[in-house]
Order: C-alpha cells, then structure tokens, then sequence
C-alpha cells in the first residue's frame, strides 16, 4: 500500500450522528471524508432513518417542524460549508487491524484499499424491523411509524395498534396510551415476551387492548393508513382492525456488518463504546444508532457525533497529527 493518501479522518456513515461529526472535524481543520451510503442500499442510506420520515417536530430550534429529507439536507450543507468532502458511495471493506486504517468502497478484493485515515469514525446508524407487507414503504410516515417517542403526538385521540411483544412493543404501546384513545398491541403469540413489570403495567392500562395469536397480513389506505388485516396463527382465520396508526417495534438491527471481526460488537450487534465514543481499536470512534440501542432519536445522534468529532481530534492531537 504506497500511494493512497492518508487522510487526518474518514467518517463512514452519514445520518444526524456522520454529518455532526463532519461538521465539527471540518471546523477543527481536519479535512474529513464522509462517505453517505447509497440510496439504492437500505442499511447505509444516505441522511440516515431522516430520510424516510415526514414532519420532524421535537428536534430543538425547529418550533414549527421541519421534515426529515429537509433537516438532513441542512446538515449537509452545513458540513459541505466548513470543507467536508462528501462520498456518495457504499463501503465494502474496511481494515482497522494496523495503522493507517484502510478502507474500501467499490470491489472489496481489490489490493489496494481506496482510501487510508489516521482515524475513523462510524456512523452507520440501526435500521428498524419491518413487517415485510408490500403497503409499508408507501403508508411509512403516513400513519405507519417505528417510534412512538418521533410521531406519538400526531396520533391523538386516534385508535392505533402497536406490532410486537418484547420490552419495546409495550413501552411504545405505554407511551401512546397518552395520546391515543386506544391502543391494541398485536402479538403473534398468547403471552407476550416483555419482562413482568413491563407486562403488569400493560394490563393494568385501561386503554391497551390485546389481539392474541395475530400477526399483520396486510395494511389498507390510500394516503394514509384506516385499518389492518390480522391473520390468526392458530387457525388462519383474517380480520379487519379499524386503526389509523400501526406502530412496528418488532426490533432494530444495526448496520455493523462490515466491521465484524474488527470491532467489539455487544451480543445485540450493536457496536461497543466506552468513555465517550471510544471503540476497542485505538483510533476508531463511533457516534449515533450504531452505537446506542436504547435512545434511537435524532438530537441525541447529534450529540454523540458531536462527542465522537472531539474525541477524534483530541486523540489526533494526543499523537501529534494534528
């Protein structure tokens, strides 16, 4: 490997969490490369889970909303404005075994890597489970939601049912039952899989109804979603549930594939951080979804970008390189 250039820091992955760091690297003098994703790829879209949403209205400064595509286009340009050299492409590949790292995009058997950095920043985000209904990227911000905490309040007064059985499926399910005038939590088997304490508060709140052995067969509406078809698991018969709002939270999955084997991953698949945005491997940093299975929400993405942009340069500095 002789001719690559080795830049101070790439950042792989964009969303609230790559396009923050970029911003605070590119003021920092760093001269970062942010490779996007590409659009065509559902684990490392560009602009991160923004990008499929509508009206974002909890996110500060924005006292009126703003619309996911359009906030994370302003902080594009705002990391465009310091100096960030985007890539609109995929990585293949990446090497964080010695320095400099290595990092492809492109074929990843070719020799020599596309680009080298001193260090890295990870930024590939979660994406959420989906129930595989062909109605879903159609109604997906129009009554279909994968957090209650982003799009609870649109649902006020309205008949929504929550998909899932674990922890998260009855805390959404909780969360809503503050808004909505009732929830019905959609399980495909006849006890759920959450921890007692999450299952007693669930019984015990008049507005959460349950629809046992059910899974979801079909979504109807045109514009936005009126109502659900429920298949029964135990003997296949279907019906029809009136709602107006489907929240999936059968789950998420983090994009961390590519750096198995070179980072620490937790047992979830989620990347391991500590003391900040610190990874195992000296040098490499991580920020946002990929790293944080519990907060999932935009301004904090934000934060931990802007926490793993300081951690980079001091460590940069730290090593003279800077």
């Amino acid at each position: 490997m002789s001719e690559t250039p080795i830049r101070n820091v790439i950042i792989i992955g964009s969303g609230p969490a790559g396009l923050t760091a970029a911003i605070y690297t590119a003021r920092a003098n760093l001269e970062p490369l942010l490779i996007e994703g590409e659009p065509s790829s559902t684990s490392d879209q560009p602009g991160g889970q923004l990008m499929l949403t509508t009206e974002v209205e909890n996110f500060p400064g924005w006292p009126d909303g703003i619309m996911g595509p359009e906030l994370m286009m302003r902080f594009r340009e705002q990391a465009l404005r310091f100096g960030t050299e985007v890539i609109t492409r995929k990585v293949s590949k990446v090497d964080f075994s010695a320095q400099p790292f290595s990092v492809w995009v492109g074929d990843p058997d070719t020799a020599e890597p596309t680009y080298r950095a001193r260090s890295i920043i990870v930024s590939t985000g979660a994406q959420s489970l989906m129930l595989g209904l062909p109605e879903e990227s159609r109604l997906l911000g129009h009554g279909l939601s994968t957090c209650a905490t982003c799009d609870g309040f649109f649902f006020r007064d309205h008949d929504i049912a929550v998909v899932g059985g674990g922890d998260s499926a009855i805390e959404e399910a909780l969360f809503l039952t503050k808004f909505a005038r009732s929830v019905t939590l959609v399980h495909r088997r006849d006890e759920l899989r959450a921890s007692k304490i999450m299952q007693d508060r669930a019984f015990a709140n008049d507005k959460i109804k349950f629809a046992w052995n059910s899974t979801v067969v079909g979504i109807t509406g045109d514009q936005t979603v009126e109502s659900i078809t429920l298949e029964d698991t135990t003997n296949g018969e279907r019906r029809e549930l009136p709602v107006t709002g489907v929240f999936v939270a059968i789950g998420h999955k983090p994009n961390t594939d590519l750096f198995k084997g070179q980072l620490q991953l937790e047992d979830n698949g989620y990347l391991v951080t500590h003391d900040g945005s610190l990874t195992d491997v000296e040098g490499v940093f991580a920020c946002g979804d990929v790293q944080d299975h519990v907060y999932r929400q935009a301004i904090t993405a934000a934060g931990s970008g802007c926490m793993a942009a300081i951690d980079c340069e001091r460590w940069l500095e730290a090593q003279g390189e800077h």
